[in-house]
């Protein structure tokens, strides 16, 4: 952290400016309990090192998570981060870059940005890509706009109850002004963990206008995407898919090829580290056909007037700036550090590197399934998984204790999500995950059984 000192008539300007008359009173909504505890008590005359190691010391009383083997899950992953992503987001004219309105003057970002969409799409198996979103969660929730504006006359979006819990809030927030907009949760199979497909085809009737599915869900469990889309189809509505771990996408068919008009998801997985919940950046794929209803902002190559290779801003939602009522969304930008991050990640692997990279994290937590079960604990579902699946437990808060006594972040529980699945843990295994991880947890979950 800089040092940023400030003096006595400095902190009193920027204290009137806010309305307080002291520090004290700027945190006087802490409570005095805390606030008298807080205090560091540090000797007079002490030098700068001695100072900055006490406060290390005292830090490393609070161990983060970096020093707990993780099997966290749940829509954000831990994957290895090659040390060329941050040295290639770091340079200056990328960290500091503003929107490139002016493409003479961003030339670097915006052919940073065109590549990004064109790994997407490759990603995706469909035709277009924007610049990015937020986040998967509301790229999930502006596909339900686009489809309602492809499809103005229908109403009702099926959405999957294995669908992430934040996707499902933001689709549920973003669509409450529209009263005409229904939302049905369909089930999930409790014996699959995929899409009650049964009642999927009830609620495809003639004013259905798009489906919503995880790829994989909630679970970690591969939705059987292709007949949810031909349900979709067949009732004259979109089908959309979410994937909040893009690394499935290097093994699974891609989500076009299975009939999907909407591929969004979150991008974390490809170069962007666990910290704090963000930033993440979210992508979202769609036909050509329907480019002209996508949100956010989209890159094009051209040709300049020497005939050099140029980029530019081809389409973006401009009226955001003029005419709200009229426009595609409300995301006006993109998360364009965030994908260049995810560009980086990408460009390295290759398409071949990122099937491997699938390819073992599907072994290895194939493998630590296993050995869960050689101890007596079994898989909550059947159906097919990639990196993820839950366990049912006989105390998951326990169950939790024990893993964090052994130094584990065992798992996400399940139950305040999904009251139905009070004994699940959901557990995910990344190439991060070693064999003596694997051990650890199989004595800790072993204890509640």
């Amino acid at each position: 952290m800089r040092f940023l000192p400030q003096t006595e008539t400095e902190i009193g300007q920027m204290l009137k400016a806010v309305g307080a008359a002291s520090m004290d009173d700027l945190i006087a909504h802490v409570p005095l309990g805390l606030r008298q505890t807080a205090a560091i008590k540090l000797a007079a005359g002490r030098s700068e090192a001695e100072v900055a190691a006490e406060l290390a010391a005292l830090a490393a009383k609070n161990p983060g998570a970096t020093a707990f083997r993780s099997f966290l899950g749940g829509g954000y992953y831990r994957h290895y981060i090659p040390a060329a992503v941050r040295t290639i987001t770091s340079r200056s004219e990328f960290s500091t870059s503003y929107t490139p309105y002016q493409p003479e003057a961003s030339q670097g970002t915006l052919q940073a940005i065109f590549e990004f969409q064109t790994l997407i799409t490759q990603l995706t198996g469909l035709e277009a890509a924007n610049a990015s979103m937020y986040d998967g969660a509301s790229a999930a929730a502006e596909a339900v706009l686009m489809a309602h504006r492809l499809l103005p006359r229908r109403g009702v979006v099926a959405m999957s109850r294995g669908l992430w819990p934040d996707y499902r809030l933001a689709i549920r927030t973003y669509l409450s002004a529209l009263e005409e907009i229904e939302i049905v949760e369909v089930p999930f199979d409790s014996g699959n963990g995929t899409i009650a497909i049964d009642h999927l085809r009830e609620a495809a009737g003639d004013r259905l206008l798009c489906t919503v599915a995880g790829y994989p869900n909630m679970f970690g469990i591969v939705e059987p995407i292709a007949a949810i889309s031909e349900i979709a189809h067949r009732a004259g509505a979109l089908s959309i898919s979410a994937t909040a771990e893009p690394l499935a996408l290097g093994l699974l068919k891609a989500p076009g090829e299975a009939g999907v008009d909407i591929a969004v998801g979150e991008g974390q997985s490809f170069g962007l580290p666990l910290q704090y919940g963000g930033p993440g950046v979210g992508f979202f794929a769609a036909r050509l056909a329907h480019v002209r209803q996508m949100p956010g902002r989209l890159v094009g190559e051209t040709r300049d007037r020497e005939g050099r290779r140029a980029f530019c801003l081809t389409l973006a939602t401009r009226e955001q700036h003029i005419r709200r009522e009229r426009a595609t969304s409300n995301i006006c930008t993109n998360h364009s550090l965030c994908a260049l991050a995810v560009t980086a990640y990408l460009s390295l692997l290759g398409a071949q590197g990122l099937r491997e990279l699938a390819e073992r994290n599907v072994e290895i937590a194939h493998y630590t399934a296993d050995r869960l079960a050689s101890a007596g604990i079994r898989a909550r579902f059947a159906g097919p998984f990639f990196n993820e699946f839950v366990v049912e437990l006989g105390d998951v808060a326990k169950a939790l204790e024990a893993g964090e006594r052994r130094g584990l972040l065992a798992g996400v529980p399940l139950g305040r999500d999904y009251p139905e699945l009070e004994r699940g843990l959901l557990i995910c295994a990344t190439e991060t995950n070693e064999a003596a991880d694997i051990d650890l947890l199989c004595a800790a979950l072993s204890e509640e059984v």
